[in-house]
């Protein structure tokens, strides 16, 4: 499709309201899963971070990784296991967990964003007692009742790393790795690292990139999308099985940043070129946002 010169005018315009309204504001974005396979929407994703940051908003993204880790896990004939949908994580494992998160796929993103013009900077829960963790317990529901090592959960977020280094024009890119009192390091779910940064920023916006394009009532139904769905109705949600799997973690961070201070937040289908700058600049928005 070739887009004319006054419908890229028009484009611009739309988007006009929006600049204005979020300049000097920060956006948490969550990336992981299929926007990271595709190297299109690797660039896809990072150049729309970029445009963020040269119209004036912050963007800070926190992300994943799971799949990288399991390569490199194969490669070294380690084998994975799960529990309660947890990565059970001993000490060897977490030498790898922190060596491809704060390492390898940290600095390919901090690389990509260079190479595409932006400034990007890598840092990890453990820079500058970012994210303070302890050691996530399963719930008495569940019935092996295996220690998860060293898995975690955010205890505290000091932004101050954070704060300084987008002050001065860089786009933080942050590894989901905690670090416990006791000096221990700890691998934490990226949705749930990204709401607490979310909430301890005071982000106008957090914005989770998924494979899905929202939640849906019936999921064979296309239909059948939630462009908004409340915060209070989530416990029902979940119960009634709409919010299930992999998508409670993303809903729960979700509520857990708007209780904190956080203006709003969006799931939205990270598979959709461009999808950032959709959720933020138009007036349809994607995905599913979830609100106070």
């Amino acid at each position: 499709m070739v887009v004319t010169a006054l419908e890229k005018a028009s484009i611009l315009v739309e988007a006009l309201p929006y600049i204005r309204k979020f300049s000097g504001q920060t956006v948490v974005i969550k990336y992981g899963g299929r926007a990271m396979v595709s190297e299109e929407l690797e660039q896809g994703v990072m150049a729309d971070c970029i445009l963020l940051k040269l119209v004036g908003i912050h963007p800070v993204i926190v992300h994943g990784g799971g799949k990288a880790i399991d390569a490199m896990l194969a490669r070294l004939g380690k084998e994975t296991r799960f529990v309660h949908g947890q990565r059970v994580t001993d000490e060897e494992t977490m030498e790898v967990v922190e060596m491809v998160l704060a390492g390898k796929v940290n600095k390919e993103i901090v690389t990509l964003i260079n190479q595409l013009g932006g400034k990007g900077i890598g840092i990890c829960g453990k820079d500058a007692g970012l994210i303070t963790a302890h050691q996530k317990v399963l719930p008495v529901s569940v019935k092996e009742r295996e220690d998860l090592g060293h898995v975690g959960e955010v205890e505290k977020v000091n932004p101050e790393i954070i704060q300084t280094v987008k002050d001065e024009g860089y786009i933080p890119v942050i590894a989901p790795i905690g670090v416990g009192r006791d000096g221990k390091s700890y691998n934490i779910n990226a949705d749930y690292v990204a709401g607490a940064v979310a909430a301890a920023l005071k982000a106008n916006k957090l914005v989770l990139l998924t494979d899905v394009e929202g939640i849906f009532v019936d999921r064979d139904d296309p239909k059948s999308l939630l462009s908004v769905i409340k915060a209070a109705e989530v416990p029902d949600l979940i119960s009634r099985g709409v919010i299930a799997g992999g998508m409670i973690p993303k809903v729960e961070c979700c509520v857990y940043a708007l209780k904190n201070g956080v203006g709003r937040t969006h799931i939205i289908d990270g598979r959709i070129l461009h999808s950032i700058l959709l959720e933020v600049f138009t007036d349809e928005g994607v995905g599913t946002m979830v609100d106070k």
